[in-house]
C-alpha cells in the first residue's frame, strides 16, 4: 500500500491547475477552501456551485476523455490556460461523486473547434443543445422502431433560406414555436420521417420544415461513406453561418457540422 500514496503523489506533482468537472458542492468546497497554489476550474453545465472561475459544459459527455478535452479546450478559448500546462481533472466515471482522477498535458492539438460549437456560434448555447438533444432522442428511438435521419440547420437562419427552397407545404409558416419545448420536440421528431431539412433561427425559432438545401458542395470535403444529407450539411455551413447538426439514417451517429467541418461525432446509444 506504500506505493499507493506514490502513485496518486506522482499525478498531481508539478501540476498549475485542478479541474472539477460536475462537483457536488460538498466536493467543490473541499478545494475553495483549501486556499491551493493550484488554479481551481469548474466544468459541469451549470455554475450551480458559485465557482469564481467556471467554463460551461453544455453536453454531459458519456466518455470520460471528450468530457475532459471539451473541458480543456474552453479553458484555452478562455484563456485559462496554455500549451504545455499540466492539469489535474477530477472526474466520476461511475454514478455518484467524483471517483477518478486523470493528469493532462495541455497541447495544441486540444484545439478542436468543439467548444467554439456552443461557445462561437451564432445561435444560442442552449438551442444547438436542445437540438442535439432532439438528434440524440431520436436516434436512440427511431421512429416506429426503425432508424431514421434527419438534418437540423440552426442559425443565420435568413441566410440557410436564401440558399434553399422548400419541399412541400411549412408546416411551421405562421407559427412561433420553439426547439426545447416538450411539445415541438414530438413534432419535429414526427416530421423527420419526411424528406428536407429543419431551419431553426439564433433564439430556436422553427422558421421551416421540408427544407432542400442548394448550396454549391464543390471543394466541400466529408468521410467516405457519409451521403447527401450529410454534404449538404456541410455544405450549408461552409456558406452561412450556421451549424448543421445530422443524423445520420445508416450509422446512426449525430454529426455536427461548422464552417464546412465536422467538429463533432456521438454516438446516442453511448450518451
Amino acid at each position: 500500500m506504500s506505493a499507493l500514496p506514490d502513485l496518486v503523489s506522482d499525478l498531481v506533482s508539478g501540476v498549475e491547475g485542478v479541474f472539477l468537472f460536475s462537483p457536488s458542492s460538498s466536493h467543490y468546497e473541499r478545494f475553495a477552501d483549501a486556499d491551493l497554489d493550484e488554479d481551481l476550474v469548474v466544468v459541469a453545465p451549470e455554475n450551480a456551485v458559485d465557482a469564481e472561475t467556471y467554463v460551461e459544459l453544455p453536453l454531459e459527455f458519456d466518455n470520460v476523455s471528450d468530457r475532459i478535452k471539451f473541458g480543456v479546450e474552453g479553458a484555452l478559448e478562455r484563456g485559462l490556460v496554455e500549451e504545455g500546462d499540466i492539469v489535474a481533472c477530477s472526474v466520476r466515471v461511475f454514478e455518484g461523486d467524483a471517483d477518478g482522477l486523470v493528469r493532462v498535458r495541455i497541447d495544441e492539438s486540444m484545439r478542436s473547434g468543439i467548444y467554439d460549437l456552443f461557445a462561437n456560434s451564432r445561435a444560442d448555447p442552449s438551442v444547438i443543445r436542445d437540438v442535439f438533444e432532439v438528434a440524440i432522442e431520436l436516434g436512440k428511438k427511431g421512429q416506429k422502431g426503425k432508424p431514421v435521419g434527419a438534418l437540423f440547420v440552426v442559425g443565420d437562419a435568413g441566410k440557410v433560406m436564401n440558399k434553399s427552397r422548400p419541399l412541400s407545404y411549412n408546416p411551421f409558416e405562421k407559427s412561433h414555436v420553439h426547439v426545447g419545448d416538450p411539445i415541438v420536440n414530438v413534432m419535429l421528431k414526427e416530421f423527420s420521417r419526411l424528406d428536407g431539412a429543419f431551419v431553426i433561427s439564433d433564439s430556436g425559432k422553427i422558421v421551416s420544415a421540408y427544407r432542400y438545401l442548394e448550396p454549391a458542395a464543390e471543394g466541400v470535403d466529408i468521410p467516405k461513406g457519409l451521403g447527401a444529407r450529410h454534404m449538404a450539411g456541410a455544405a450549408i455551413t461552409r456558406d452561412t453561418n450556421a451549424t448543421a447538426i445530422v443524423l445520420s439514417e445508416s450509422d446512426g451517429l449525430v454529426r455536427a457540422f461548422k464552417g464546412g467541418q465536422i467538429i463533432l461525432e456521438i454516438d446516442p446509444e453511448e450518451y
